[in-house]
């Protein structure tokens, strides 16, 4: 069993995802309980990737081929999940601020966040704060992410924050905020829970909120 698990986050590291495919579904027919497929297998090999891009051993491109490996085996194993009761660890809404077009460091943070078992809801790019709680009421979501590029769009986080905090979510849901030009002082400054400088940390930081 254990190989089985080695194999298929081996192949999801490299972005081999027809052969993850091929490797779940074998893994589930030999009677490979879904949840240790999705934790020792799936979740264990983007945690590699995580960690590789944090310390710039891998880049953009490798993790986006390594997430949508990751991707379609979690396709394959949804329904056996579901069936054993498995759910996941928690609940994001993400998108990137009013006024701001840019969406690849969001989409990062969005792999890396599924990477660890978190379910995430993404809202786009160009978010109300509005947009921003309702999402966050209708999913039950526990975590608020906020992408900004722009500093002429980053003091839209600050709405978001005022808006949570004068609506029933208030002291519910952390909000986290990140993007090229947001610091932590600018985190502190406005409010918000979390500021992390790169979507490995972001990641790490929402399953720490999430475990507390």
């Amino acid at each position: 069993m254990d190989q089985i698990l080695t194999d298929i986050s081996t192949n999801l590291q490299v972005g081999k995802a027809k052969i993850v495919v091929e490797l779940v579904s074998k893994a589930l027919a030999d009677g490979v309980p879904p949840k240790t497929i999705l934790d020792e297998g799936l979740l264990a090999g983007m945690s590699v990737i995580g960690q590789k891009f944090k310390n710039n051993e891998v880049f953009v491109p490798e993790v986006l081929v390594a997430a949508r490996a990751m991707n379609k085996g979690a396709e394959l194993l949804k329904p056996a999940l579901a069936a054993e009761g498995v759910s996941a660890r928690g609940v994001a809404v993400i998108g990137t601020v009013k006024g701001d077009l840019h969406d690849i460091g969001k989409n990062l943070v969005k792999m890396m966040m599924e990477g660890k078992g978190i379910e995430m809801h993404d809202l786009g790019v160009d978010v109300s704060p509005e947009r921003f709680v309702e999402a966050a009421q209708e999913h039950n979501a526990s975590i608020i992410c906020l992408s900004a590029l722009l500093t002429t769009t980053m003091t839209e986080m600050k709405n978001v924050v005022e808006t949570v905090k004068a609506s029933s979510l208030a002291g519910k849901v952390a909000i986290m905020v990140g993007g090229a030009p947001v610091t932590q002082a600018f985190c502190d400054q406005i409010g918000a829970d979390c500021y992390t400088p790169d979507a490995a940390s972001a990641a790490d930081e929402a399953l720490r909120f999430l475990a507390s």
